[in-house]
């Protein structure tokens, strides 16, 4: 057993389960801790009982009427330290829809693309 401690939490927010099974393989074998959530609902309830988390990954395509796009808002409304990075294959976000401590990325992304959004956004620029 590794006393070493987890990296911080990434919450992934994906309805589509091969998807969301793939983000939370990439992000954990990256060395972060996470949690899953299948749609924007769910994602607020664990947001709302959880502390620590850093990062929400969110598909934009979602069903019971939060999509990406309004869970980010939400979600920067509410705990604008949280990163947000929003993923679609279908959906290009317009100017505002993303907050400006977050990311967007098209599916189908790599590894690298996701983990390295998700680095940036726990270490950003200083300037």
């Amino acid at each position: 057993m590794s006393d070493a401690l987890p990296g911080p939490t990434v919450l992934v927010v994906e309805d589509d389960t091969v998807t969301r099974y793939a983000a939370v393989t990439m992000i954990g074998d990256a060395g972060f801790s996470t949690r899953e959530a299948t749609n924007g609902n769910e994602a607020i309830r664990i947001l709302d009982r959880e502390v620590g988390i850093r990062i929400v990954v969110t598909d934009i395509d979602m069903p019971l009427g939060i999509d990406g796009i309004k869970l980010a808002a939400c979600i920067h409304r509410r705990s604008p330290q949280i990163g947000i990075i929003i993923t679609s294959g279908k959906v290009r976000p317009k100017d505002g829809d993303v907050p400006s401590q977050g990311r967007f990325i098209r599916k189908p992304y790599t590894e690298d693309q996701l983990i390295g959004a998700i680095r940036a956004l726990l270490d950003p620029p200083q300037g």
